[in-house]
């Protein structure tokens, strides 16, 4: 039984190991910025500054650490397992104190949720919150006071990395807190809380400075389930797998049941917060800008669905374990980590293939690139990658972070390090950007076999060309 808990951490980290780089999305463009931030600090990076800010950037600041101690290679694998590692141990620890038991029989879904769609996104400090937010929620659940009290030092710790993941503490743990206290007042908690989610929604809709992208996808798909829906259309059958395992456990235990209303009585409060959940993600925009000079926030139902999965796991976590319960959902995890194996080494080989070609650039030469995953991808963002290869002796001019001016690096005007405009970055890795003269010097990557998306090129751009007019993008 000790020894557990240490070969489901080693059997957790295989995937931080089984690429050379770790291809998940934004991540690439994090290990990127963190090395730019140490030519910062030695003073060798023209027009790029640090500021200090209090969101968003826990993660940022592991990493950067961790590259200062250990390398960059070796901080990489390293903050991610911490992270990975983290993040399970806490749902976990969440689950077994909203059930009072440990929930090693749904250990294989635990797993995949750690490696899901927020995962390989690259969405590191938001993942973060969360693994921090379940932490402090086990504590608050646990119902001692001085484990409670124990969470308070975790508060500043959920900011740093991300606010939602702090927002998701304080609401949810007021809303045990009351549960638990206010007994009489239970039937109010569910339709109040309903009440704010359609204010909250009425306002954003009819504010009109706001601009707002509501989800493409019918509210239904927003489920939990969705966290599993990560590369390609095949990850829906994954979805639609776990999605009936989860319907089928309960159905079976609801009927072993001796009596019915007892069953629905005992996981009222997860019911209520699974069904909260979707609530929110029902009725949320997927994008939001609250004015023209800020930033989009961005993904927003896709990020909080990770919320309800957690509540749905702690929702299965209450049924009582069955045999066959750890069978059918390892056998359902290896599926899903085998297509997640062969989709990621697509983007680690296209990784490596982009090192052959800016290996012997000399220092300072500044590249863009142009590189799509393929349509049906709910994880698009492989072109991160290559911003990584680019570490000791290239720049990704295109890259996002400093112009953004939402992380802590930012740029000034006519550096030859960063791209100053923000929209000027999106143009560039959407291959629309018009090379101005002043740009030049200026190196493209594209992908140039439409038989072989993963195959790259090096050019030299040239004046007023659309710098990703030759680039191929892979097709469904």
């Amino acid at each position: 039984m000790k020894l557990r808990p240490i070969l489901l951490s080693a059997l957790l980290l295989i995937p931080v190991f089984w690429h050379p780089h770790i291809e998940a999305g934004d991540l690439g463009s994090h290990v990127y910025n963190a090395w730019l931030a140490q030519l910062v600090q030695k003073g060798t990076a023209p027009g790029l500054y640090s500021v200090w800010q209090w969101k968003n950037i826990l993660f940022d600041l592991l990493l950067l650490s961790l590259s200062n101690l250990f390398g960059i290679p070796a901080a990489e694998k390293i903050a991610v397992a911490l992270c990975v590692l983290l993040f399970f141990w806490s749902v976990f620890a969440l689950i077994a104190a909203a059930t009072r038991r440990p929930p090693w029989f749904l250990t294989p879904f635990l797993a995949m949720l750690a490696y899901g769609y927020v995962f390989h996104m690259g969405f590191m400090n938001y993942y973060l919150s969360i693994a921090l937010a379940c932490l402090g929620l086990s504590l608050v659940w646990s119902g001692r006071p001085k484990f409670q009290l124990a969470a308070l030092p975790l508060i500043p710790l959920m900011l740093l990395a991300h606010p939602l993941g702090l927002l998701w503490f304080l609401v949810a743990a007021a809303y045990l807190l009351l549960w638990q206290h206010l007994p009489r007042w239970r039937l109010a908690f569910p339709l109040f809380g309903l009440a704010i989610i359609l204010a909250i929604r009425f306002f954003i809709a009819h504010h009109s400075s706001y601009e707002v992208e509501w989800p493409d996808h019918p509210f239904y798909f927003f489920s939990g389930a969705d966290q599993f829906v990560v590369f390609g259309e095949r990850y829906r059958y994954i979805s639609a797998i776990v999605l009936a395992f989860g319907l089928l456990m309960a159905g079976l235990d609801l009927r072993r049941a001796p009596r019915a209303s007892s069953w629905w009585k005992d996981r009222l409060l997860l019911l209520e917060l699974c069904v909260i959940a979707f609530c929110v993600t029902s009725l949320l925009p997927e994008n939001l800008k609250l004015s023209q000079d800020a930033g989009w926030i961005g993904l927003l139902v896709s990020r909080l669905t990770l919320i309800t999965a957690i509540y749905a796991l702690c929702f299965l976590g209450s049924l009582t374990p069955q045999k066959w319960h750890l069978v059918a959902l390892s056998a359902c995890a290896l599926l899903c980590f085998v297509f997640l194996y062969r989709d990621t080494s697509f983007v680690a080989r296209l990784e490596a293939n982009a090192e052959k070609l800016t290996r012997n650039l000399p220092f300072g030469t500044r590249v863009l690139k142009t590189v799509a995953a393929p349509g049906d991808w709910r994880a698009p963002f492989i072109y991160h990658s290559i911003d990584r290869v680019c570490i000791g002796h290239c720049f990704a001019f295109s890259n996002y972070e400093a112009s953004t001016k939402q992380f802590r690096l930012r740029v000034h005007e006519d550096s030859p390090v960063v791209v100053f405009d923000p929209d000027d970055s999106e143009s560039m890795e959407s291959g629309e950007y018009v090379v101005q003269p002043e740009d030049l010097p200026l190196k493209q990557i594209d992908q140039c076999d439409p038989a072989d998306p993963a195959a790259l090129c090096l050019r030299d751009l040239s004046p007023n060309e659309l710098n990703g007019r030759l680039s191929h993008r892979p097709l469904l």
